[in-house]
Formats: structure tokens, C-alpha cells, sequence
């Protein structure tokens, strides 16, 4: 069913009307007022009711488009989909980041227990090859749509994950509770082409293009107490930042 947010417009306000109105509109979509594939009214409608010009409510609906929550398809009219979730790169969780921007985290564990360190792992975690950790391997989902796939690697004194459910907890959160105090990481961002198992996953296409990241976290002493290898699908997910000129 066609429908919108509430709008409340200040038209003595320096704010433009376009922006007020698409500003009301992407809230409402972030914090699921709008569901995702639901479908608004046309912006003829729109406009009528809230008195403004059709211009003026196109130029809020472009907005939206432009920011790729709104789509517009012929015959079927302007539907909603899933802004992208836009992460500052800072050493914060993507649990910690969909729960502040107002997004309910949910995660499917694929799979967790003790493997022995390959070369990758054993020298990101500044240990011996074959060295137990723990291995942890995880589905993060923003409403419905399967958002990132996660694998984690935790030396096994550093924390017990069997004690743990992390379908409910994010894994930095339970470090936090557990005394575990990391202060920096060493992060890397890439590109690579979707393998079957993640594609399937992630409801992608075989070999679609995904954002990658790889993450070490030290604590305050300097040692090593995480390693995370992560994909994460782009039409939902962007990295952010901020650039400063010295």
C-alpha cells in the first residue's frame, strides 16, 4: 500500500521545503516507519496534500533516489529500499554501529570453536602456527537482508566464547564486558568477487563485487586480541572518511 511519514513543515524556516520533506522521508525509512519494498504515493498526490509544488516534491523525492533509498520503476511506481549503512572508520563494532543509528542487529552464528592458527591468522594474533584460537564465523543481517558475512579469529586466552550467545551480543560488546580494553587496529579495506558459498549467503549473484575489510585489535598493552576478515554487501554498505588537510 502506498503511503508516507507523518510530515510536520515550517515554512518560515531557512530550510529549504524539499529538504524537510525528504529529510522526514529518510528518517522514517532508517527507522522502518517505511518498510523496505513498500511502495509511496506518486508525487502528484504528495504534493496535493502537503501544499507544495510538484517541483518541489520531485526535487525531495531525487533526493532520495539519489541516496539510493528510493527507487523508481516504471509501471510499479516509487518503492523504498535499504539506504546503505554508512560506517566512520573507527574502531566501533558493526553491531555498535547498527544499534546507533537506530537499527535492530540480528546475526545468524554459522559457526564457533577452537581451530588451530593458520600462517594468516597465527601472524595477525602474534602467534605460533597452529596455535589454538577461537573461530568465529557469523551472518549480520539489517532487517531482513543479509548485510555482511563476519569471521572473527580470538586467541583462547583472551576471552571464552562458548560462555556467550552471540546471536544476541555483539562480539565487541562481550569483549568490553569481559575486561578486554582495545585501544587500536590496524584496518584494511578492499574489493573482491563474491565466492558461491558467500553469494548464496548474502543473496548475491555469483562473482558480484563485494566490500571487504580486515581488522587487528590490540588492547592497551599492545597485544593482539582480535582479527577479523569481513565481507559486506556494497549496495548496503559504504565506509566513511573523514579527510583533513595537514
Amino acid at each position: 500500500m502506498a503511503g508516507h511519514p507523518r510530515f510536520t513543515l515550517n515554512r518560515a524556516s531557512p530550510v529549504p521545503l524539499y529538504f524537510q520533506v525528504a529529510e522526514q522521508f529518510e528518517k522514517a525509512i532508517i527507522d522502518g516507519t517505511i518498510a523496505p519494498g513498500e511502495r509511496i504515493d506518486n508525487e502528484i498526490a504528495l504534493a496535493k496534500e502537503l501544499g507544495l509544488s510538484r517541483p518541489t516534491m520531485r526535487q525531495a523525492l531525487q533526493v532520495l533516489v539519489d541516496k539510493g533509498m528510493l527507487v523508481r520503476k516504471r509501471g510499479v511506481g516509487t518503492q523504498v529500499v535499504h539506504g546503505k549503512i554508512r560506517r566512520s572508520v573507527e574502531l566501533t563494532s558493526l553491531f555498535d554501529d547498527l544499534s546507533a543509528a537506530g537499527q535492530k542487529p540480528q546475526t545468524t552464528v554459522i559457526a564457533v570453536g577452537k581451530v588451530p592458527a593458520d600462517e594468516d591468522v597465527a601472524r595477525e594474533l602474534q602467534l605460533k602456527i597452529g596455535a589454538d584460537v577461537w573461530s568465529l564465523e557469523r551472518l549480520r543481517y539489517v532487517g531482513k537482508e543479509p548485510l555482511a558475512l563476519m569471521h572473527n579469529y580470538i586467541p583462547v586466552d583472551v576471552v571464552d566464547l562458548d560462555a556467550v550467545d552471540l546471536s544476541e551480543t555483539g562480539l565487541y560488546a562481550y569483549l568490553r564486558q569481559s575486561g578486554v580494553l582495545m585501544r587500536v587496529a590496524r584496518q584494511r579495506i578492499g574489493a573482491r568477487r563474491a565466492a558461491p558459498a558467500e553469494a548464496s549467503l548474502l543473496h548475491e549473484k555469483r562473482g558480484a563485487p563485494l566490500l571487504t575489510m580486515q581488522r587487528t585489535a590490540y588492547d592497551n598493552a599492545g597485544r593482539a586480541v582480535e582479527y577479523g576478515r569481513h565481507a559486506y554487501r556494497p549496495d548496503l554498505y559504504a565506509f566513511e572518511l573523514t579527510l583533513v588537510d595537514r
